[in-house]
């Protein structure tokens, strides 16, 4: 059984491997270098001949070379033995120890143990190939290469094995990274709990002992933004809230404030009421860096379970959502498979080092729970959006005034653009708008292809401020993340006719 760890002394190397039961002594070389009496190293040659083209002349005075350099040799059997020091041979038991000679300096010495068992060959073939090659090889300490790259799959009927003790430590390690993520992360985030009124209680039964007004519980997560005492959650967790309590995890609880909050990004911030001394911040990370397949942590109270960690990755960047009752969407969206469920609502979602890249504000699911669907407001937006609640109690957005949608192959037949041609294409511009003062024309005609009923007549806009537009996701993401209102931007735009035009617009507030 080959065991795949390697110790490694300045002076000794040593590596489980096999070697044939049956290979014949080889004669002493001229070489002054060479000892006979060391009849294994004279098998390991011979054993390679059997393998490759390399004779036995240049075999040997390569292995008479390595003294000038031991340490190149050590290294290049090391990464060979370290490629496939992981075969799963069950069936062998032979070790070969290969060690440095003191009393010869630059030599090494080889013992083994044979090994009575017969179908060896197969198993390590692929090993002595790569150790062929390293004795074949030029002066140059290069790293020999196998026939599949780490991108493609080994050959058929090779089993690669983990270590079990290697595989321990991994995992040990993972789980270390995973704790203390979490240690670091649950002063920060914490639990809110609403009372939210009711006004109107018409289609209740008119029962003795029902209130005008009646109160609802609801239930959501935060986390500290700063030392001053402001928990950032999601508005929704909030609207309407008469009563809010924060929750932290040494059990403190302590009421708060709505300071103000934003429909469009579905963000929320309160004010504690009572000042605390011990408060800790979270550490925000930069959700423009987050990548599909890094760790996803979420931190909640997913059906009241205070203080849950889920771990999963981000499955998707980039996704564009409507938040709640907005008639916009938020941009840039990012989606997980984290189990994210009733009561994550507000929390943090953290990469691997403890940083928030986003907050939890959505799921898609037809249950109502979990689905493996769980969508998080991307951090960049509420560097933008928190300090304006704090601030003045709302954000304004920069707004254009047009609904629109891709333009699809299809419709550029249609419109008789050249093929290949992306925008966002213009489907309705609001009466008196930003885009309608600025000249800009929606669709006035439908025409069906395939079933499908396409708008046309519209203008489409290619590029903003000299950013390529593919669709109406790039321009959204353009206007959130770089203008204010009262900005002017420049739009390039193709016309229904085909002729191209740019247009000055300057930018609106959106309506309420």
């Amino acid at each position: 059984m080959m065991t795949g760890l390697w110790w490694f002394q300045p002076q000794r190397l040593t590596k489980s491997f096999a070697l044939p039961t049956s290979v014949k002594r080889w004669k002493r070389s001229s070489k002054p270098n060479w000892r006979s009496s060391n009849a294994l190293q004279a098998n390991t040659i011979r054993s390679m001949r059997l393998l490759g083209n390399c004779s036995k002349r240049r075999l040997v005075r390569n292995v008479q070379d390595s003294h000038k350099n031991s340490f190149k040799i050590q290294d290049r059997l090391k990464d060979v033995f370290y490629v496939y020091g992981r075969l799963d041979i069950s069936v062998m038991e032979l070790r070969i120890r290969t060690r440095m000679d003191q009393s010869h300096k630059g030599r090494f010495n080889i013992l083994c143990w044979r090994s009575n068992l017969k179908n060896w060959l197969r198993h390590v073939a692929l090993a002595l190939i790569l150790l062929l090659i390293a004795a074949c090889s030029s002066d140059n300490s290069v790293v020999p290469t196998s026939t599949w790259g780490p991108t493609t799959e080994p050959p058929h009927g090779q089993i690669i094995a983990i270590d079990e003790i290697e595989a321990s430590k991994l995992v040990a390690a993972q789980e270390s990274v995973m704790i203390q993520i979490y240690q670091k992360a649950l002063p920060s985030v914490v639990n809110i709990k609403v009372l939210q009124g009711l006004e109107e209680t018409e289609t209740l039964p008119n029962f003795p002992g029902v209130p005008d007004n009646f109160l609802e519980r609801g239930e959501g997560s935060g986390f500290v933004w700063d030392g001053e005492g402001r928990i950032v959650t999601n508005q929704h967790v909030v609207a309407g809230a008469t009563n809010v309590t924060v929750i932290f995890a040494d059990r403190t609880q302590v009421l708060a404030k709505v300071l103000g909050g934003d429909v469009d990004s579905d963000l929320a911030v309160l004010e504690l009421l009572e000042p605390l001394e011990n408060l800790f911040p979270i550490e925000l990370g930069d959700s423009g860096e987050v990548q599909v397949g890094q760790t996803a942590i979420a931190i909640g109270a997913p059906f009241g379970q205070e203080f849950t960690m889920t771990t999963g990755i981000v499955s998707a960047v980039g996704r564009t959502i409507r938040s709640g009752s907005s008639q916009f969407t938020v941009p840039e969206v990012i989606q997980t498979d984290a189990p994210i469920n009733p009561g994550n609502s507000g929390g943090p979602l953290l990469d691997r080092r403890g940083r928030v890249m986003g907050i939890n504000t959505q799921i898609i699911s037809r249950s109502g729970s979990n689905a493996g669907v769980g969508l998080a407001v991307p951090i960049n937006i509420a560097k933008k959006v928190i300090p304006a609640l704090i601030e003045e109690g709302k954000y304004e957005y920069s707004w254009l005034g047009i609904s629109g949608g891709p333009l699809v192959p299809d419709l550029v037949k249609l419109m008789e653009l050249p093929a290949g041609t992306q925008g966002a294409l213009v489907i309705m511009v609001r009466e008196g708008g930003p885009a309608g003062k600025g000249g800009l024309v929606g669709s006035d005609r439908t025409q069906e292809v395939n079933g499908i009923q396409y708008s046309l007549g519209g203008d489409t806009i290619i590029a903003i401020d000299g950013s390529t537009v593919k669709d109406m996701t790039d321009l959204i993401v353009y206007l959130t993340n770089n203008t204010r209102p009262g900005d002017e931007i420049i739009l390039d735009v193709i016309h229904q006719d085909g002729s191209f035009e740019e247009i000055p617009i300057i930018l609106g507030t959106r309506p309420g």
